[in-house]
């Protein structure tokens, strides 16, 4: 399998930034460019897509989240190690054999309009991210009853142990906003409101859809006294504004950060990450340990992958050092293989079953495989985001494995929009077997947010693992379950892993101290 095409879309790539560039120079000869009488506490951020909702529950982008992080708070907080460490609360007890939960809210926090942040928002903002977020509705399951006790106060009473509550609390949509608000709309209505808790207040005279969204310092907001770390610790804004500014194009957002007109990118093209790096006044670095896991997802409702044993004869074929390279070219230091179902830096990154993709690759055993489950020349459709920089060269690279197995594959391209609408629907006259597409890394972590491991069509076993996970009462027991998990995945799979992959975002040198964390953060962040 070449990556022949993939390199020529990189080699074209190269000259429209210095075009870019020239042409921001050029233009900011006759107007002033916004970094003049720029003041260090304001920074000018191009997020990798637009803001166009203020629910982060309600949308599974993101940028929501990127947004969530500035302007709410979590009672919990995820440190490095993906361990949940309080944030709102002061801390937390148990009782009644661990099934009894009390929490106890810190002093002083306020929500951005003055009023205090009470028990009740609390179990309200819960209640609504139990609707709709699996670590919630596995709470919903478990519940027997949650009350405010006092203003800082609140219980979760359940009828069985949770020990993950604390980390769904933390890693996933649980923004605390007040009891109006999450009573007002629940969680399948989009909230129209922004009034957190957070760091930053959002600006809503400012927003402009399509253009930009500023975020201002919020003076009342009162850290921990912690050091920050991932989502966790002290949360200090040192900016007084945070200004995103939306640029679709790459070149254009490229050409604005060499000119200084913007401090940093968020999602610079993969092909221009080298140029940048060695342009003066500029660096770039991976903020998120935990990348993007590259798939093939399958369809395993219907069709020849609703076969197991056909979907598993796939992986003494895969490459996925072929797959990487055909979207990283030789930038090896962005891209690790020999990558299962839960990323590299999940606690639950396990070596169950991975034998069958390590080592050299064999197309005679795949085709072996295949034609010993049954395959006898079925069209699979392999539908393709043709215009993703990311998922066409993947997918190119999948057409041509199939092609080597003899597999009578249908390569249909579209765009993202159609695709997704597509593989929601249940349209038997317009079928489609596979796709590539990546998942930020923090929500392949672990069993209970990789929504991809389940497939279409869940397999029962998988099914009863998952209980079986939320219910382990340690890390150690959670390990076991994940690796039993990654095993029944090889069986079954409900998608091919195609490697772990990472996108440096690029900043102006005077930018300083970024957290590390999944999404772009902005406390602690300094600008020199």
């Amino acid at each position: 399998m070449s990556a022949g095409p993939s390199f020529s879309r990189r080699t074209g790539l190269k000259l429209p930034l210095a075009f870019g560039g020239a042409l921001a120079g050029s233009t900011a000869l006759s107007r002033p460019s916004l970094a003049q009488g720029t003041d260090a506490r304001t920074l000018r951020f191009v997020p990798s897509a637009n803001l166009s909702t203020l629910d982060p529950l309600w949308s599974a982008a993101l940028i929501a989240f990127t947004y969530g992080y500035l302007v709410y708070d979590q009672l919990y907080g995820l440190d490095a190690q993906l361990m949940p460490q309080p944030q709102m609360v002061q801390g937390h007890e148990l009782s009644d054999g661990e099934k009894t939960w009390r929490f106890t809210l810190r002093e002083g926090l306020l929500f951005h309009d003055g009023e205090p942040v009470r028990a009740a928002d609390c179990v309200a903002s819960i209640r609504r991210w139990s609707q709709r977020d699996p670590f919630g509705q596995y709470l919903a399951t478990q519940l027997d009853e949650m009350k405010a006790i006092d203003d800082r106060r609140f219980e979760i009473r359940l009828k069985r142990p949770y020990p993950l509550l604390t980390y769904g609390l933390g890693a996933t949509a649980c923004f605390i906003m007040p009891e109006r608000v999450a009573t007002k709309f629940d969680a399948f209505t989009q909230v129209t409101e922004s009034v957190g808790s957070g760091p930053f207040r959002f600006v809503r005279d400012e927003w402009v859809s399509g253009a930009r969204a500023v975020f201002t310092r919020f003076d009342k907001y009162k850290p921990r006294d912690e050091k920050p770390e991932f989502w966790s610790g002290g949360k200090v804004a040192h900016l007084d504004r945070v200004e995103w500014q939306i640029m679709p194009d790459p070149a254009t957002a490229a050409a604005a950060l060499q000119s200084g007109e913007v401090d940093w990118l968020e999602r610079p093209l993969l092909d221009l990450v080298p140029q940048l790096n060695s342009t003066p006044g500029i660096k770039t670095e991976v903020v998120d340990r935990l990348g993007s896991l590259a798939m093939i997802y399958l369809n395993n409702r219907e069709g020849p992958f609703s076969n197991p044993k056909l979907a598993s004869a796939l992986f003494p074929a895969v490459n996925q050092t072929e797959a990487m390279q055909a979207v990283l070219g030789d930038q090896k230091d962005l891209y690790k293989t020999d990558v299962g179902f839960f990323v590299p830096g999940s606690p639950y990154t396990s070596d169950a079953g991975m034998e069958v993709l390590k080592g050299k690759r064999d197309i005679a055993a795949a085709k072996k495989l295949l034609a010993d489950a049954g395959y006898n020349g079925e069209k699979i459709v392999q539908i393709v985001s043709a215009e993703s920089p990311t998922l066409n060269p993947l997918s190119e690279v999948t057409r041509a494995m199939f092609q080597e197995l003899g597999v009578n594959v249908d390569y249909q391209a579209t765009d993202w929009g159609t695709l997704l609408s597509r593989t929601r629907s249940r349209d038997v006259n317009n079928p489609w077997h596979c796709y590539a597409v990546t998942w930020s890394g923090l929500w392949v972590t672990n069993p209970g947010s990789s929504i991809p491991l389940y497939g279409e069509k869940p397999d029962p076993r998988m099914m009863a693992l998952k209980d079986e996970w939320l219910q382990a009462p340690d890390l150690a027991a959670q390990k076991a379950v994940a690796a039993r998990m990654q095993e029944q995945a090889f069986a079954a799979p409900p998608f091919i892993p195609l490697g772990q992959w990472f996108i440096p975002q690029a900043m102006r040198n005077n930018v300083q101290d970024v957290v590390k964390a999944s999404t772009a953060v902005f406390w602690n962040v300094r600008k020199s």
